[in-house]
């Protein structure tokens, strides 16, 4: 599992290494790490071509004290010096291996072979300084590889916000800890590659953010046992589709089916397209309460104005809402629930919710995702570039599969099903949310291969990527 730390926290266990280290010697354990990566990177080092742009910060004397490693392998290193004044020990130490300080930024940018970007540490706020932005600018235009220290200056390390110009790099080399912004949107697109060094922090147990691995997922899935029958392994209710979408509740059924459930009820109108495409689902006209004993139900997909949803939220299992039925919401119900709700709006939906902008939720996804789960009291998957799980208290789950491919129509359809399958089979509503989101991801990865996808295609790859989680 990766895990990711907000910057008091590093800094705090920074402080205790430091300690107990002879002065400088953690910087030298990052910059160590940092020109490990940069010497990957390139070709061969002897005789390229390495420009430093190294602002006042300590990420600067990491980003010097690289290039003094990489000028003693036969690199041709030059500093551009972009803050009010430079690390003083790196700065004499580069000079003393070789390395020189450019007086002319875009003459070495035009020639250079790689880029260090040291302009910023995890405690810049906002974007870049104006007088960095043409030099950052020149850099990515070089066709260089941009290599960032710790984080592409100009991010938001706590919350993965981008206020302003910031720098993208090819890849980022980050010391002791992930930081939140590296890992959810829209920080994460600036990051490139990532690459962590341990440099020997003692971090504490809850990290603000984590991002599940196979292993993780394979702990949580369920597998059915000798003495197992569809009841014992769960049953989901589907609450969705109606006149003029028929195809959500299919595809909901679908998700659900590959989810681990032994049995699905479907609930409403769709009934015959159902059962055309899934014979096995247990299919009853409504109301829910009717429908007979479920362990999950999720409601919403398609669902139009078909009534349901007071009384799928007045049943005492756990539900999932999903599209049309986060529309009436209100969350001191949602909160009075004797049994967990999970919530999986994308940005838009959960603009409406929050009464904000779309843009406002896709710029601080963090924050959002944080805020609808505390209001609601509810655990909330935030779709999009990267899906959020947030419950009222733990640390927030990113989920790090999934392909831009699975913007098509249908497929939160999908990861809905799945999803209250795997509630309905026992999972806590973190969990399963989070292996929901995981399987479906890869699920996409599975059916796309970098080509367009529909959902139908990632309900029919969910198998797959089940096996590929259990297998390691």
């Amino acid at each position: 599992m990766r895990t990711a730390y907000r910057v008091e926290t590093v800094r705090a266990a920074e402080a205790e290494v430091m300690a107990k280290l002879p002065d400088g010697a953690l910087m030298q354990r990052a910059a160590a790490g940092l020109a490990t990566t940069c010497a990957g990177l390139l070709r061969r080092v002897y005789g390229a071509r390495v420009v430093l742009l190294v602002g006042s910060g300590d990420n600067g004397g990491d980003a010097l004290y690289a290039g003094v490693r990489l000028a003693r392998r036969g690199a041709g290193v030059s500093a551009v010096l972009l803050g009010s004044r430079a690390h003083e020990a790196g700065l004499a130490a580069l000079l003393g291996a070789g390395g020189r300080v450019a007086d002319d930024p875009y003459g070495v940018l035009a020639r250079a072979d790689l880029v260090v970007d040291g302009i910023t540490g995890i405690g810049g706020r906002g974007g870049l300084r104006p007088e960095a932005v043409p030099v950052v600018r020149a850099a990515r235009d070089s066709g260089a590889v941009l290599v960032a220290v710790d984080l592409p200056s100009g991010v938001d390390a706590d919350t993965g916000e981008v206020h302003g110009e910031a720098v993208r790099a090819d890849a980022t080399v980050t010391f002791g800890a992930y930081k939140p912004g590296l890992l959810i949107d829209p920080a994460r697109e600036y990051a490139g590659a990532l690459r962590l060094v341990d440099i020997g922090l003692a971090l504490p147990p809850a990290p603000e953010v984590e991002a599940l691995q196979h292993a993780d997922v394979a702990r949580l899935l369920p597998v059915p046992v000798g003495e197992s029958d569809k009841y014992r392994r769960g049953v989901v209710g589907i609450v969705a589709g109606s006149a003029r979408y028929p195809g959500a509740a299919v595809l909901a059924v679908s998700g659900a089916l590959r989810g681990g459930a032994g049995a699905v009820r479907y609930v409403g109108p769709a009934g015959d397209a159902v059962l055309a495409r899934h014979p096995e689902t247990l299919v009853h006209a409504g109301p829910p309460a009717k429908a007979g004993r479920v362990q999950a139900w999720v409601i919403g997909p398609g669902l139009g104005d078909t009534p349901g949803v007071d009384d799928v939220l007045a049943s005492d299992v756990p539900v999932l809402v999903d599209a049309d039925g986060l529309r009436s919401l209100d969350p001191p119900a949602v909160r009075a629930r004797p049994a967990p709700t999970v919530l999986t709006p994308h940005a838009g939906e959960a603009a409406a919710l929050l009464g904000t902008a779309r843009e406002d939720v896709e710029s601080r996804r963090l924050e959002a995702v944080r805020e609808l789960a505390g209001r609601y009291g509810a655990t909330v998957l935030l779709k999009g570039s990267t899906t959020l799980v947030a419950s009222p208290t733990g640390p927030v789950r990113v989920n790090p599969t999934g392909t831009p491919w699975l913007a098509t129509a249908g497929s939160g359809d999908v990861l809905s099903g799945l999803t209250g399958s795997l509630l309905a089979a026992g999972l806590a509503p973190r969990d399963a949310a989070s292996a929901g989101a995981y399987l479906h991801g890869l699920a996409a990865r599975h059916a796309s291969r970098d080509a367009p996808v529909a959902a139908c295609d990632v309900a029919e790859a969910l198998p797959g990527a089940w096996r590929d989680v259990r297998s390691g």
